[in-house]
């Protein structure tokens, strides 16, 4: 077992300080209390659904990798800030902002002892290459959040195009598809939605035909 020496410790205490960022973050999304929500916030329940969803999968899964896929997925944000999905409008501001990230986590995990940070860093782009069992539960994991989080909050909150996101498979059901129970957990989520907007007296079919229809 390797020992901490004050070198190393320097090492973490620099890498937990960028970390903290995450703390201060705040996205788009609100909370059923009625504050924003931040990027840690998020990460933190993110985490706390893998082992609840691992028993259900079709797939045995390696928790401890899961795991710290989702510790790290946004951990770049801690660097360039988060930006709400539906602003990034073209393929080259998906693209220009796929860089910014990359640059931004390599520039943090090198922050770390080298195994560690090249351990973390593989990690990352695992997830973000979308082509693993694991990396495609956390992507799905990452998206059934943002909308159950969504959903709890008060309907002030939503804007139009969050509205039009219940009825839009891309956003949500479109992650879920490759595994059974999260397609249902999904379908579940967008329901009590549309649900919401039903009990709040909106035009549900307005909002649907102007969803599928954009």
């Amino acid at each position: 077992m390797s020992s901490l020496n004050p070198t190393l410790i320097n090492q973490i205490i620099e890498f937990l300080n960028i970390a903290e960022k995450l703390k201060c973050e705040m996205r788009h999304s609100w909370l059923s209390s009625g504050r924003q929500e931040s990027v840690a916030e998020h990460t933190w329940r993110m985490s706390l659904m893998i082992p609840l969803f691992a028993p259900y999968l079709s797939q045995p899964i390696d928790l401890e990798k899961c795991l710290k896929m989702a510790i790290l997925h946004d951990l770049a944000e801690a660097e360039v800030g988060d930006i709400p999905v539906f602003e990034i409008k073209t393929l080259e501001e998906k693209e220009r902002k796929q860089a910014s990230e990359r640059t931004a986590m390599v520039k943090i995990c090198a922050a770390l002892p080298d195994e560690t940070g090249k351990d973390f860093l593989s990690l990352w782009e695992e997830y973000e290459e979308k082509k693993s069992y694991e990396a495609l539960f956390i992507n799905a994991l990452d998206k059934i959040e943002v909308h159950l989080q969504h959903v709890e909050a008060s309907l002030s909150t939503w804007t139009g195009p969050e509205r039009e996101m219940l009825f839009q498979d891309k956003w949500l059901l479109t992650h879920c598809r490759f595994e059974p129970s999260l397609f249902v957990f999904a379908k579940e989520i967008l329901g009590i939605g549309i649900k919401k907007l039903e009990a709040a007296g909106e035009n549900v079919s307005f909002i649907q035909q102007r969803a599928t229809s954009s």
